[in-house]
């Protein structure tokens, strides 16, 4: 860890603070108020802090006076007193004035500020990645307690000394692989340290640290650690995931690969692929429960890639192929890669770790593939998207509730709707001429319609039969769901039967009592830690 750079010598109070108290209120320093007149006192300047009608200055002064009223007396407790209430809420409220007032004037200045007979002089810490954040590094802050969390099973809080806060970026131009929103969020703990009149506010990553020193003892530091997850979700998601399977053409600019937290290259990542009818903030609840296990937290980053689901899975593959390519050349110095992909995305992941050949299509499909693969340039997309490598840079695959071998359900009378419903996007069906349109469908039995994803989910579509031929290059793990009688390899998840979702080849298979979206329980949850913690023992440090 580099040294804490808040811990850097702070210039002793001078002459003139003293010359300039006397001249501007009147007085001196007094004797030393009780402390439950202090912590009286301290709520009071809170309390004026909060008027939007005062200048910024004053606030910024009263903010300062009620945290120095209320520093946390050194000892090792981590439940917070009633002064440590009012130190927690004057730093949160002090940061995001400070970002805010005047359009961020005050924002990383070292400024001298008047209140209550004293002048104080705040600085701001200079950041470290890796346990203090740069002052400039997030547009913006949102209290954490402001961020709606009934969503959540549980939140993951730790209790302690701090201002709990989201920090959220969102820079013009954008950073590589921010979401459709242009933000990327972290946890963020403001911490406020007095040496005398002298003032230092840290923004300390509560991910990395779980102590703070102040005034000279080292203390607990608080966290809301759901807050920043669960400050992406927007909208009806179920709704968000119905068009994105049925409107794909409004839904093609929020396809990629997107960060849900600061890269940082020392931490391993783990992309989350959503499944039909889905989107990636189904996942932000599972790293919320994956986040309680401190270990995991302090040593992966997660990330998602997301897509309009209606289009063919090898397009939707292709795709996040070329966004983990991106990934290299962007960031070549990452962690090696775990996927973890939920149906529909255990495929789209399965096809990131596997090779498939023409000589594989040829193998399966027979003459059909022949015509069609030989009269495609390789750098067409569908030449791209059904001839692959797999990818080096991914170290191992968790596949929950995934139809390896289809599932009859692409077939029935709900699929064949639904394959009538999903309209492709003219920007894919664009690339494609009408000779090789008619192959693609010859090949693909679909008649004259190019096959959409409800095909891509059959048990005959000949990419998946070519697939399971195909050896996954990366250790991989399989979570089933089972809602029947417990009775496998009879069993189903009431969408996928297991003979589907089962590998010989897995490190692990557990099945769990749940449903198809089976991601969210206990056990799921439980294995999903295990296999991370597992990870960590294999890597290399």
């Amino acid at each position: 860890m580099k040294l804490r750079q808040r811990l850097l010598s702070v210039l002793p109070a001078r002459c003139s603070v003293a010359v300039a108290c006397v001249a501007i209120f009147g007085c001196a320093t007094g004797p030393e108020q009780p402390e439950s007149q202090r912590y009286a006192l301290a709520e009071q300047s809170l309390k004026k802090a909060r008027s939007s009608a005062a200048p910024a200055e004053r606030r910024i002064a009263l903010y300062l006076q009620a945290a120095a009223d209320s520093e946390p007396l050194p000892g090792p407790g981590s439940e917070a007193t009633r002064p440590e209430r009012t130190y927690d809420a004057a730093a949160t409220e002090l940061t995001v004035l400070l970002r805010t007032a005047d359009g961020g004037r005050w924002w990383d200045h070292s400024e001298s500020v008047a209140a209550g007979g004293a002048v104080y002089h705040l600085r701001f810490a200079a950041g470290v990645h890796d346990e203090v954040w740069a002052p400039d590094y997030f547009t913006s802050f949102v209290p954490a307690a402001r961020v709606k969390k009934s969503a959540l099973r549980k939140v993951n809080l730790r209790d302690g000394v701090g201002g709990e806060l989201v920090g959220v970026r969102h820079p013009e131009p954008r950073d590589p692989f921010m979401g459709p929103r242009g933000i990327v969020t972290s946890p963020v703990t403001a911490v406020l340290d007095f040496h005398g009149q002298n003032a230092i506010l840290s923004l300390e990553d509560p991910r990395v640290e779980s102590t703070v020193k102040v005034q000279g003892a080292v203390r607990p530091l608080a966290a809301d650690f759901s807050a920043p997850l669960i400050y992406y979700r927007r909208g009806n998601e179920l709704w968000e995931g119905i068009m994105g399977a049925l409107n794909v053409s409004a839904y093609m600019s929020k396809t990629g690969l997107f960060f849900a937290q600061p890269y940082d290259p020392d931490r391993v990542p783990v992309i989350f692929v959503h499944g039909l009818i889905s989107t990636p903030q189904m996942w932000f609840r599972v790293a919320n429960q994956l986040n309680a296990d401190p270990v995991v937290r302090a040593r992966y980053q997660y990330w998602v890639f997301g897509y309009p689901t209606g289009n063919p899975m090898a397009y939707s593959a292709l795709r996040f192929r070329e966004e983990l390519a991106k990934l290299e050349q962007i960031y070549p110095e990452h962690r090696p890669i775990i996927l973890i992909g939920h149906s529909l995305g255990g495929l789209l992941s399965q096809m990131q770790v596997t090779t498939v050949t023409q000589a594989d299509w040829i193998r399966v499909v027979g003459e059909p593939a022949v015509k069609l693969l030989n009269g495609l340039p390789p750098d067409s997309p569908i030449h791209r998207a059904l001839i692959f490598s797999a990818n080096p840079h991914v170290n191992r695959v968790v596949f929950i509730c995934t139809p390896h071998r289809g599932s009859n359900m692409a077939v029935g009378g709900i699929g064949g709707l639904a394959m009538r419903l999903i309209a492709l996007p003219s920007s894919l069906i664009s690339q494609i001429d009408n000779e090789v349109r008619s192959q693609i469908s010859a090949l693909s039995g679909g008649g004259k319609r190019l096959p959409n994803v409800v095909y891509s989910l059959s048990p005959k579509n000949p990419a998946l039969l070519v697939l399971d031929k195909a050896r996954i290059e990366a250790p991989y793990h399989s979570i089933i769901g089972d809602r029947g009688k417990g009775n496998s390899p009879n069993s189903t998840d009431g969408v996928v039967p297991y003979w589907s979702s089962h590998l010989d080849g897995a490190q692990s298979e557990l099945i769990v009592p749940g449903p198809h979206g089976s991601c969210e329980l206990p056990q799921t949850i439980a294995e999903l830690d295990r296999i991370l913690l597992l990870n960590l023992k294999t890597m290399n440090p």
